[in-house]
């Protein structure tokens, strides 16, 4: 089971898009199998997120990673002490720890003509998973309850201080 962190991703409606750089184990599998999970950590998780940052699930390591001081590691959930457990549509297992957890499919995966180093995969989300406490009314997360981790320039923050809503929030 490979785990592997993001560093950008968006979301609109059910499509979920991600960026996954070349050569690893993460497009390989995208490629092979084309579900996935994502798996959106909270703050208080950042240091097993870091924790997978220098392993990979490619063996042997593709030499551009080796030079960039990558190690292979096959159980990536036993290095970062989390937990899989069974999806529910998908084949890859989710990751207990994580607030919520999207299961999902690949639509397409594109690599533009000008980067050689990622690919842009596009899913659609087929089933979501979240802790009960964030949960409000059975199907909406509560903003007051939940708060991301965000991966910034290469650090790792919260969010801070609401601020308002928008005139459209239901919650």
């Amino acid at each position: 089971m490979n785990i592997s962190p993001l560093s950008s991703s968006w979301a609109l409606g059910h499509s979920i898009v991600l960026g996954i750089g070349l050569g690893g184990k993460a497009i390989e599998n995208l490629k092979n199998c084309p579900e996935c999970v994502i798996n959106v950590p909270d703050p208080s998780l950042w240091e097993q997120v870091e924790k997978l940052a220098p392993y990979t699930g490619k063996d042997p390591v593709p030499d551009f990673k080796l030079r960039n001081g990558f190690r292979h590691e096959k159980d990536k959930y036993g290095i970062a002490g989390l937990t899989p457990v069974p999806s529910l549509s998908v084949t890859p297992a989710r990751i207990q720890e994580c607030p919520i957890q999207i299961e999902a499919r690949v639509s397409n995966i594109h690599s533009p003509a000008n980067a050689s180093f990622f690919a842009i995969v596009e899913t659609e989300a087929i089933h979501v998973h979240a802790h009960e406490d964030i949960v409000r009314d059975e199907n909406h997360i509560d903003p007051n309850q939940w708060s991301p981790l965000i991966y910034n320039f290469r650090h790792y923050f919260g969010l801070g201080d609401r601020l308002g809503k928008t005139f459209r929030a239901e919650t």
